[in-house]
């Protein structure tokens, strides 16, 4: 469950943390307040899309963390184990900056917004005030009862295999429309490759080609220069040796010669003849393995050229060429057994139309057994919700076409009046009463959720009076076995939560923020007082609201 929330520079609150506990809250403030800011920053913690809007005027960043006890999320650990995170808790952060950037961790680790998304879908459950508009789509009918029936993963599983079978008949489609181009390609891949293999270039050759051919076409320019290098080194007439040996004698000989500045000069210039020494030896051993080789250097040139010419035939660089032999090869071999790739690519489509068929078959079996319990326990909901005289129910029907989430369309179905037939709740209900029908089915669903927390956003919109104090009923129901969370405007509602939130928004020097307390008993009075339209807070209405404070608190739930 969701135990602390933590919001900075957002929106309109520069500062807030709160503590949260399980049972049912209730979320409550003037119109205007900023009632929403507590979801919209929970939302963002959870993944929602966020812009430069969402800081707070004047700041440099939103800074917002919810953290999560997911000791009874079987789901939540699971998903953190798997990711090597810490399970024992769940943090997530989310901040945005002034710029519309935003950045994401879980347990300190930074994530992306998918990874929320992912997260949040097992730590909480938000139910909005626009839940009832979604009811005039079908496809919010078929969603629904799957959750109900705990279908998801076997509707995730039958998407899976649907695109499987239609990605492969898109391959089939492909591979028999494009059997004369296949045939073309093949027929020029075989000459691109044998051409390719006659040539047949190895890895590094090309380089060490090119070595040897300014090597050779060099080797007689290279030769005459190092025998220079020799005869001057090594010659007995004015070589570099002889007149080291020629210095280094008069130098012995000078007095003093043993100490000072003379032998260091005589310790330089000995060690300068072993070096001349060396490099002589050197340069005589490349001179005696130089040899002139024009055949050699003519084979090689026209190898180079041979290279050089299939390289331009294919636009590359040579040294692109034993790159493009291996891919050329590789898309023949591919195309060689296509022949036999479209008889078995055909076996293989209706293997999965086959798989496909069975999985949808008994998915909508599921459905269909599912559909006559949810709308008993809907209509169950509709009678505490005064629509005792309506009749609820859930057409199931079979399709033609195959959709990734299977064969059938699932519809809602209400009769507002007795006698009449269920019709379409998109064609019959009222504002009011498609209200109510939705607030029984969210509760329905709440109920047999796997998710500990639930939010509810102004799900009593468009009921009131005696309808206002069980829809509260039902919330706090909800709440006695794990953590319901409900902005409402409706103190019947709000007498029922076991713990109450007021949002005030205050005005400071031309700042306006907003303020959120845990409001004690007394607290709790003066708030359902003013919900209950008192402008001036009388004793009559702060009566009123204790009456109903306590009756609510101590009616059995």
């Amino acid at each position: 469950m969701l135990v602390q929330l933590a919001i900075r520079d957002f929106a309109i609150v520069e500062r807030l943390d709160l503590d949260l506990q399980g049972g049912m809250t209730a979320i409550t403030g003037e119109t205007g307040a900023g009632k929403s800011i507590l979801l919209d920053a929970l939302g963002l913690c959870l993944g929602e899309r966020a812009d430069a809007g969402s800081v707070r005027h004047g700041a440099k960043r939103a800074d917002l963390s919810a953290r999560f006890d997911v000791t009874r999320l079987p789901a939540a650990r699971a998903w953190l184990e798997e990711r090597e995170l810490p399970s024992d808790d769940c943090l997530l952060r989310r901040v945005v900056t002034s710029a519309g950037r935003s950045k994401a961790w879980i347990n300190g680790q930074l994530c992306t917004i998918g990874d929320l998304k992912a997260l949040g879908e097992t730590l909480i459950e938000i139910h909005g005030q626009h839940a009832h508009q979604a009811l005039l789509r079908e496809e919010t009918h078929r969603r629904l009862l799957d959750e109900f029936a705990g279908l998801s993963g076997e509707v995730s599983e039958l998407g899976e295999t649907f695109r499987h079978w239609q990605g492969l008949r898109r391959r089939l489609k492909q591979l028999a429309d494009t059997s004369d181009e296949l045939q073309a390609r093949r027929q020029l891949l075989r000459y691109q490759v044998e051409e390719l293999d006659q040539l047949a270039l190895a890895e590094g050759e090309l380089e060490s080609l090119e070595n040897e051919q300014e090597a050779l076409a060099h080797a007689e320019q290279i030769l005459a220069d190092t025998q220079f290098a020799v005869e001057c080194c090594d010659n007995d007439e004015g070589g570099a040796l002889s007149l080291l040996h020629q210095a280094l004698s008069r130098l012995e000989a000078l007095p003093g010669a043993e100490r000072g500045p003379l032998a260091e000069a005589r310790g330089m210039l000995g060690d300068a003849r072993i070096q001349i020494e060396e490099a002589a030896r050197e340069l005589t051993h490349f001179a005696e393995h130089t040899e002139l080789d024009p055949e050699r250097l003519a084979h090689v040139e026209e190898r180079l050229g041979e290279v050089h010419r299939i390289a331009r035939k294919h636009h590359i660089m040579p040294e692109e060429l034993v790159e493009l032999h291996a891919t050329l090869g590789k898309e023949l071999a591919s195309l060689e057994g296509s022949d036999q790739d479209l008889d078995a690519l055909t076996r293989d489509v209706e293997t999965a139309r086959d798989s496909y068929r069975q999985q949808a078959r008994r998915l909508g079996e599921a459905r269909r057994q599912a559909a006559t319990a949810f709308a008993e326990e809907v209509q169950s909901q509709l009678g505490f919700l005064a629509m005792g005289k309506a009749h609820f129910a859930v057409d199931v029907e079979t399709r033609d076409t195959p959709q990734p989430e299977g064969l059938e369309s699932v519809r809602f179905l209400i009769s507002a009046n007795p006698g009449q037939p269920p019709r379409p709740l998109t064609k019959v209900a009222s504002g009011g009463e498609l209200s109510r029908i939705s607030l029984a089915i969210q509760v329905v669903a709440a109920t047999h959720s796997t998710i500990s927390t639930l939010v509810f956003d102004e799900v009593d919109v468009g009921v009131s009076g005696a309808t206002a104090e069980i829809v509260g009923q039902l919330l706090r129901r909800l709440g006695d076995s794990g953590q319901v969370m409900t902005v409402t405007h409706l103190p019947q509602v709000a007498a029922q939560a076991h713990h109450h939130l007021h949002i005030e928004k205050q005005t400071e020097k031309d700042t306006t923020l907003t303020q959120m307390a845990l409001l004690d008993s007394a607290g709790r009075v003066r708030e359902l007082a003013r919900m209950l339209g008192g402008v001036t807070l009388s004793d009559r209405t702060l009566a009123h609201a204790r009456e109903m404070l306590d009756a609510s608190q101590r009616a059995p739930h």
